[in-house]
């Protein structure tokens, strides 16, 4: 396994363009170009993605960072254990507490911090909850998976994968379309993931061979010519053929993430290329043909079009970027170029 003949090491991540969108009030959402849009504000959806990829690194330089991004989603969570989202720079939640997206990413990130006594609190307070959206119910499977590699006996971890298989769904005996739902929406290989840790942590293989599964079909589904071609911000039917634009930094992100989880399961070289294939996505192999990662921030831009990438940085898209080099860094054997940041 090595990298492409074009890319004779992929860069590491860089945390510079993540400082540029952060203040002492949280990580802004949009950016114009390189510049943050203060106006629209925080959201814990990315601040809790941004906790989960400082949380990943060894280094100590990312501690005030770990710090602030703790402290942000630990301020969202509600006395009844359920999340806020949305933060005004006024430091003002402006929504009601739910068990949405934010509530599941929440919870990701504060099992990956759990061996802060405040972060694990945090988790077992919003463990107690159920969401009835899939991938809420998957990204809050993540954290419990991280909270049950440091406690394999946590009972609101384990209690939480238990009612989570039904919740997001598993594959259907139909060959050309096994997905549980009727479209592909939005980081999707999430769902494949999380039935993988829960396979894994109730030792359950039935679990774990439907995740391989899904994974699979879902990165054969989206690799044309040697490439990811990923699914659209619309999103894909079975009938839709592509390539389909507006393709989002997540998807690829949230691939290399399932993609290493399979590879810890399985030591196959399968998952190994997955990860490959959504490093080489921001690098410039994708149906444009153009780089997302910008070398000179450290960011990653918004999507990639039909004639190039939308030039925006913002949070989620560099974060996808940052998450997918970790990945890239941690189980290619190409090492990485060290850069500042």
């Amino acid at each position: 396994m090595s990298a492409p003949a074009r890319y004779e090491r992929f860069p590491a991540p860089s945390f510079a363009h993540l400082r540029r969108l952060t203040d002492a009030g949280g990580l802004y959402e949009h950016a114009r170009g390189t510049t943050p849009r203060r106006e629209h504000g925080y959201c814990v959806d990315d601040v809790a993605r941004a906790l989960v990829v400082v949380c990943r690194e060894d280094a100590s330089a990312q501690d005030d960072l770990r710090e602030q991004y703790l402290s942000f989603v630990l301020a969202a969570q509600d006395a009844d254990g359920r999340f806020r989202n949305r933060r005004g720079t006024d430091l003002r939640f402006l929504d009601a507490p739910s068990v949405d997206d934010c509530w599941g990413r929440a919870l990701w990130a504060l099992g990956t911090a759990g061996a802060d006594p405040r972060a694990l609190a945090a988790f077992e307070r919003g463990a107690r909850w159920r969401s009835p959206s899939p991938r809420a119910t998957a990204f809050a499977v993540l954290g419990a998976g991280e909270v049950l590699r440091g406690r394999p006996g946590h009972r609101g971890a384990l209690d939480l994968l238990a009612d989570a298989p039904e919740v997001i769904g598993r594959s259907v005996p139909r060959p050309e379309w096994p997905w549980p739902e009727p479209r592909l929406t939005y980081a999707n290989a999430v769902l494949p993931e999380a039935l993988l840790v829960a396979g894994a942590a109730l030792d359950a293989p039935a679990l774990v061979t439907d995740g391989l599964w899904l994974l699979g079909w879902l990165l054969d589904a989206q690799t044309r010519d040697g490439h990811l071609s990923l699914v659209p911000a619309a999103g894909r039917r079975p009938s839709d053929r592509g390539p389909g634009f507006d393709q989002q930094p997540i998807e690829a992100a949230a691939l290399a993430d399932a993609c290493a989880r399979a590879h810890e399961l399985t030591g196959q070289d399968r998952w190994l290329t997955g990860i490959l294939l959504a490093t080489a996505w921001f690098l410039g192999d994708n149906d444009a043909g153009t780089p997302l990662h910008d070398p000179v921030s450290g960011g990653g831009c918004d999507g990639l079009e039909r004639d190039g990438r939308n030039e925006n940085q913002g949070a989620e898209s560099t974060l996808a970027l940052v998450s997918t080099l970790q990945q890239a860094a941690a189980r290619l054997p190409a090492p990485a170029l060290r850069v500042a940041g």
